[in-house]
Protein backbone atom coordinates (compact mmCIF):
# COMPACT_ATOMS: atom_id res chain seq x y z
CA UNK A 1 0.00 0.00 0.00
CA UNK A 2 1.34 3.41 -0.98
CA UNK A 3 0.69 6.72 0.72
CA UNK A 4 -0.71 9.11 -1.87
CA UNK A 5 -2.40 11.87 0.09
CA UNK A 6 -2.15 15.61 -0.42
CA UNK A 7 -4.13 18.74 0.43
CA UNK A 8 -4.52 19.19 -3.33
CA UNK A 9 -6.98 16.82 -4.98
CA UNK A 10 -5.07 17.18 -8.25
CA UNK A 11 -1.80 16.14 -6.61
CA UNK A 12 -3.42 13.30 -4.65
CA UNK A 13 -4.89 12.01 -7.90
CA UNK A 14 -1.53 12.18 -9.68
CA UNK A 15 0.18 10.34 -6.81
CA UNK A 16 -2.57 7.72 -6.64
CA UNK A 17 -2.38 7.04 -10.38
CA UNK A 18 1.40 6.82 -10.13
CA UNK A 19 1.07 4.29 -7.29
CA UNK A 20 -1.43 2.25 -9.31
CA UNK A 21 0.84 2.24 -12.37
CA UNK A 22 3.78 1.20 -10.18
CA UNK A 23 1.88 -1.88 -8.98
CA UNK A 24 0.62 -0.81 -5.56
CA UNK A 25 -2.17 -3.00 -4.17
CA UNK A 26 -3.91 0.06 -2.74
CA UNK A 27 -3.40 3.60 -1.52
CA UNK A 28 -3.59 5.17 1.92
CA UNK A 29 -4.93 8.70 1.54
CA UNK A 30 -4.75 11.20 4.37
CA UNK A 31 -7.40 13.88 4.78
CA UNK A 32 -6.37 17.15 3.11
CA UNK A 33 -4.36 19.10 5.66
CA UNK A 34 -4.08 22.84 6.40
CA UNK A 35 -6.78 24.07 4.02
CA UNK A 36 -9.50 22.35 6.10
CA UNK A 37 -12.20 21.45 3.55
CA UNK A 38 -15.85 21.21 4.55
CA UNK A 39 -17.61 17.86 4.87
CA UNK A 40 -18.81 18.28 1.28
CA UNK A 41 -15.25 19.03 0.20
CA UNK A 42 -13.93 15.88 1.88
CA UNK A 43 -16.57 13.75 0.18
CA UNK A 44 -15.81 15.31 -3.21
CA UNK A 45 -12.04 14.88 -2.70
CA UNK A 46 -12.21 11.18 -1.91
CA UNK A 47 -14.99 10.35 -4.36
CA UNK A 48 -12.96 11.96 -7.16
CA UNK A 49 -10.03 9.69 -6.32
CA UNK A 50 -12.25 6.60 -6.14
CA UNK A 51 -13.73 7.36 -9.57
CA UNK A 52 -10.28 7.76 -11.12
CA UNK A 53 -8.31 4.70 -10.00
CA UNK A 54 -8.97 0.96 -9.92
CA UNK A 55 -7.16 0.02 -6.71
CA UNK A 56 -8.63 0.23 -3.20
CA UNK A 57 -8.46 3.42 -1.16
CA UNK A 58 -7.98 3.39 2.59
CA UNK A 59 -8.92 6.70 4.21
CA UNK A 60 -6.55 8.08 6.85
CA UNK A 61 -7.92 10.28 9.63
CA UNK A 62 -5.30 11.78 11.95
CA UNK A 63 -6.56 15.19 13.07
CA UNK A 64 -3.63 15.85 15.41
CA UNK A 65 -1.45 16.02 12.30
CA UNK A 66 -3.79 17.48 9.69
CA UNK A 67 -5.87 19.98 11.64
CA UNK A 68 -9.12 18.42 10.39
CA UNK A 69 -11.22 15.61 11.81
CA UNK A 70 -13.29 13.47 9.46
CA UNK A 71 -16.66 12.99 11.17
CA UNK A 72 -18.31 9.57 11.44
CA UNK A 73 -21.15 10.78 9.21
CA UNK A 74 -18.64 11.68 6.48
CA UNK A 75 -16.90 8.31 6.79
CA UNK A 76 -20.29 6.59 6.59
CA UNK A 77 -21.08 8.44 3.35
CA UNK A 78 -17.68 7.58 1.88
CA UNK A 79 -18.01 3.92 2.89
CA UNK A 80 -20.83 3.55 0.34
CA UNK A 81 -18.53 4.48 -2.57
CA UNK A 82 -17.02 1.63 -4.60
CA UNK A 83 -13.27 1.57 -4.18
CA UNK A 84 -13.20 3.13 -0.72
CA UNK A 85 -12.59 0.02 1.34
CA UNK A 86 -11.67 1.18 4.82
CA UNK A 87 -10.13 3.72 7.16
CA UNK A 88 -7.01 4.03 9.27
CA UNK A 89 -8.57 5.81 12.23
CA UNK A 90 -6.15 7.78 14.43
CA UNK A 91 -8.44 10.42 15.90
CA UNK A 92 -7.70 9.05 19.36
CA UNK A 93 -11.41 9.01 20.21
CA UNK A 94 -12.78 5.57 21.04
CA UNK A 95 -16.28 7.05 21.01
CA UNK A 96 -15.79 8.34 17.46
CA UNK A 97 -14.32 5.06 16.27
CA UNK A 98 -17.20 3.13 17.83
CA UNK A 99 -19.65 5.35 15.95
CA UNK A 100 -17.78 4.84 12.66
CA UNK A 101 -17.98 1.07 13.08
CA UNK A 102 -21.66 1.34 14.01
CA UNK A 103 -22.46 3.43 10.93
CA UNK A 104 -20.44 1.34 8.45
CA UNK A 105 -21.01 -2.19 9.71
CA UNK A 106 -23.49 -2.97 6.93
CA UNK A 107 -21.01 -1.87 4.24
CA UNK A 108 -18.00 -3.74 2.84
CA UNK A 109 -15.74 -1.43 4.82
CA UNK A 110 -12.96 -2.12 7.31
CA UNK A 111 -11.89 0.00 10.27
CA UNK A 112 -8.23 -0.22 11.25
CA UNK A 113 -6.69 1.31 14.34
CA UNK A 114 -4.13 3.99 13.59
CA UNK A 115 -2.90 4.05 17.17
CA UNK A 116 -1.10 1.10 18.75
CA UNK A 117 -2.35 1.88 22.24
CA UNK A 118 -5.97 1.70 21.05
CA UNK A 119 -5.69 -1.40 18.89
CA UNK A 120 -6.97 -3.85 21.53
CA UNK A 121 -10.10 -1.84 22.42
CA UNK A 122 -10.78 -1.17 18.74
CA UNK A 123 -10.60 -4.92 18.02
CA UNK A 124 -13.27 -5.32 20.71
CA UNK A 125 -15.53 -2.84 18.92
CA UNK A 126 -15.21 -4.64 15.60
CA UNK A 127 -12.06 -3.14 14.11
CA UNK A 128 -10.22 -5.60 11.91
CA UNK A 129 -6.58 -4.67 12.46
CA UNK A 130 -3.98 -2.02 13.18
CA UNK A 131 -1.57 -0.07 10.99
CA UNK A 132 1.14 -0.13 13.59
CA UNK A 133 4.21 1.92 14.46
CA UNK A 134 5.41 -0.57 17.08
CA UNK A 135 5.28 -3.45 14.58
CA UNK A 136 8.27 -1.90 12.81
CA UNK A 137 10.30 -2.79 15.91
CA UNK A 138 8.39 -5.72 17.45
CA UNK A 139 6.29 -7.25 14.66
CA UNK A 140 5.92 -10.68 16.27
CA UNK A 141 4.53 -9.25 19.50
CA UNK A 142 1.96 -7.04 17.77
CA UNK A 143 0.80 -9.95 15.60
CA UNK A 144 0.51 -12.14 18.72
CA UNK A 145 -1.82 -9.61 20.36
CA UNK A 146 -4.05 -9.66 17.29
CA UNK A 147 -3.98 -13.44 16.95
CA UNK A 148 -4.82 -13.96 20.62
CA UNK A 149 -7.82 -11.69 20.15
CA UNK A 150 -8.97 -13.41 16.96
CA UNK A 151 -8.72 -16.82 18.62
CA UNK A 152 -10.94 -15.64 21.48
CA UNK A 153 -8.21 -15.59 24.13
CA UNK A 154 -9.02 -12.10 25.38
CA UNK A 155 -6.99 -12.49 28.56
CA UNK A 156 -3.77 -13.18 26.64
CA UNK A 157 -4.55 -10.40 24.17
CA UNK A 158 -5.11 -7.98 27.04
CA UNK A 159 -1.88 -9.04 28.74
CA UNK A 160 0.04 -8.57 25.49
CA UNK A 161 -1.49 -5.10 25.19
CA UNK A 162 -0.23 -4.20 28.67
CA UNK A 163 3.17 -5.80 28.03
CA UNK A 164 3.55 -3.57 24.97
CA UNK A 165 2.12 -0.42 26.57
CA UNK A 166 5.52 0.98 27.71
CA UNK A 167 6.74 0.59 24.11
CA UNK A 168 3.60 2.28 22.79
CA UNK A 169 4.43 5.30 24.96
CA UNK A 170 8.19 5.26 24.32
CA UNK A 171 7.80 5.40 20.56
CA UNK A 172 5.90 8.67 20.88
CA UNK A 173 8.22 10.39 23.35
CA UNK A 174 9.04 12.72 20.47
CA UNK A 175 7.36 13.30 17.12
CA UNK A 176 6.79 10.12 15.09
CA UNK A 177 8.82 8.77 13.22
CA UNK A 178 11.85 10.03 15.18
CA UNK A 179 11.64 7.47 18.03
CA UNK A 180 10.73 4.46 15.87
CA UNK A 181 13.59 5.13 13.45
CA UNK A 182 15.95 5.34 16.42
CA UNK A 183 14.58 2.09 17.87
CA UNK A 184 14.93 0.30 14.53
CA UNK A 185 18.55 1.38 14.25
CA UNK A 186 19.20 0.15 17.81
CA UNK A 187 17.92 -3.26 16.70
CA UNK A 188 20.08 -3.24 13.59
CA UNK A 189 17.18 -2.65 11.22
CA UNK A 190 17.39 -0.34 8.21
CA UNK A 191 15.17 2.64 8.87
CA UNK A 192 16.54 5.42 6.70
CA UNK A 193 17.42 8.90 7.83
CA UNK A 194 15.36 11.86 8.95
CA UNK A 195 14.70 14.84 6.74
CA UNK A 196 14.53 18.37 8.13
CA UNK A 197 12.67 19.77 9.94
CA UNK A 198 12.78 16.44 11.82
CA UNK A 199 15.99 16.05 13.82
CA UNK A 200 17.52 13.08 15.70
CA UNK A 201 16.14 11.97 19.05
CA UNK A 202 17.52 14.00 21.93
CA UNK A 203 20.39 12.40 23.84
CA UNK A 204 18.33 12.40 27.03
CA UNK A 205 15.43 10.54 25.45
CA UNK A 206 17.77 8.10 23.69
CA UNK A 207 19.38 7.23 27.03
CA UNK A 208 15.99 6.67 28.60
Amino acid sequence: MAGSGSNSTKEALELSKYAEDAGADGVLVITPYYNKPTDAGLIKHFSTLAESIDIPIILYNVPSRTGINMKPSVVAELSKIDGIDGIKEASGSISQISQIIELTRDEDFEVLSGNDDQAFPIFSLGGVGVISVVANVLPKEVVEMYEYFKSGDLEKAREKHYDLSPIFRALFIETNPIPVKTACKMRGLAAGGLRLPLVPLSEENERN
